[in-house]
């Protein structure tokens, strides 16, 4: 019989955030052992729930929700989305600008399925969430990837960035704030930014989804308030991580700038969204709810709230190792330390957190997983309750004593 084999798109796509180590900790789950997942920034299961006006909205509008939505989404929301930019300052944003999407995840592939031609390339920050490597990859195109500064608080290096821009470069994907160093980028980076894209005709992808979770004196800067009208920008952001609604998979992209020069290309994810028929309707109900009225997302980022004192901690612990350092995240909900090679030499860092999870039962994700150079660094999420936190850090650490030089 003939073998059936993936299909050769999938060569060079990797999403190690739910790779062999999940296979591994799944494996391990199956024999009775207690996992503790630190690989991804899921919030429910470490007791964040949903604020009740987004359940009880959802839940209301469920008897209207059961048929295709408009394949760009329900007017109500993206008249929401529309409106929460034109507040921030974007004033020309309409609803046509706005496609609503399962998850962010979701538009990330239609847009670079609807953008990228065979061997385009696009620049994409190391360290990244590894979803935009892979669906540059699966859309045809080249992940080039730029050195973010861990010495200068993870900000991207602007010289890097000019080095490896070439006539086939058509793109400059943004994550701000970082996911998964955590940093928050300053206007002037920003700024700095929008202009490498505006003298090299770039566009700009925006990845925004962690707006809202920022710590102490971080602002967060809009790509699209810089980008103007003579560069188009895609802004991607969503409810899943500042609404405590991973599961509901409502995310969107708004577009900005000379929309006139790019008619051909969102002809292109206009169909492509026509498509997938449209998102999950019910949860289209929520971001209206969502983006309007109390923001209880506040509660958690100022001190005393579960998101920044949990930053904190884990911060704090992880520099407390000895060979550990990490620069503390001004937002997000990850911590991206580092392992000094004198002190830890890790050739394969993938097989380095399998061991930990094998002694430990700690499931975090490896450095290279986020795309990143060396294999000198791993991602831990933030979620757990600082008791939880304490316990889990304070196992990495009897961990790692056993690996020094």
């Amino acid at each position: 019989m003939r073998r059936i084999v993936q299909s050769k798109k999938l060569q060079h796509v990797r999403y190690d955030v739910r790779g062999p180590i999940l296979v591994e900790a799944q494996r391990l789950e199956a024999e009775g052992h207690k996992i503790l997942k630190l690989n991804i920034g899921n919030t429910a299961p470490f007791g964040f729930e949903a604020p009740e006006a987004i359940v009880a909205d959802m839940v209301h509008n469920l008897p209207e929700s059961q048929g295709y939505a408009d394949s760009k989404g329900i007017y109500s929301a993206r008249t929401a989305v529309a409106q929460y930019y034109q507040a921030k300052g974007l004033t020309d944003t309409t609803v046509e600008d706005v496609f609503i999407g399962n998850g962010v995840s979701e538009l990330i592939n239609m847009v670079l399925q609807a953008f990228v031609d065979d061997g385009n390339e696009i620049l994409v920050p190391a360290p990244d969430y590894p979803l935009w490597t892979g669906a540059v990859s699966l859309a045809g195109g080249t992940p080039v990837h730029y050195r973010c500064d861990e010495s200068n608080g993870w900000n991207p290096d602007l010289a890097d960035i000019e080095a490896k821009i070439t006539p086939n470069t058509h793109a400059l994907v943004i994550i701000n704030p970082n996911n998964p160093t955590g940093a928050v980028y300053s206007a002037e980076t920003v700024k700095a930014l929008v202009d490498i894209a505006r003298r090299h005709d770039l566009v700009l992808m925006a990845d925004e989804i962690y707006e809202k979770i920022l710590f102490d004196d971080a602002v967060h800067h809009h790509v699209a308030t810089y980008a103007g009208d003579d560069v188009l920008c895609l802004t991607f952001s969503g409810l899943s991580k500042a609404y405590r609604v991973c599961g509901y998979r409502a995310g969107w992209v708004m577009i900005s700038g000379p929309k006139h020069a790019a008619t051909d290309f969102l002809e292109g994810l206009t169909l492509l969204a026509n498509m997938r028929m449209c998102a999950n309707v019910p949860a289209q109900h929520a971001i209206q709810t969502a983006l309007g009225g109390y923001q209880s997302i506040n509660e958690l980022i100022v001190p005393g709230g579960r998101f920044y004192e949990q930053a904190k901690l884990a911060s704090r612990l992880l520099n407390k190792i000895p060979g550990v350092s990490c620069v503390e995240p001004r937002g997000a909900l990850y911590c991206f330390p580092r392992l000094d090679p004198d002190v830890y030499p890790i050739d394969d860092d993938e097989a380095f957190v399998i061991d930990l999870l094998r002694a430990k039962k700690i499931l975090v994700t490896h450095g290279t997983g986020f795309n990143w150079f060396e294999p000198d660094h791993f991602r831990l999420v933030t979620l757990p309750d600082v008791d939880m936190l304490t316990e889990a850090i304070g196992r990495i650490a009897d961990f790692l004593a056993t690996k020094r030089n």
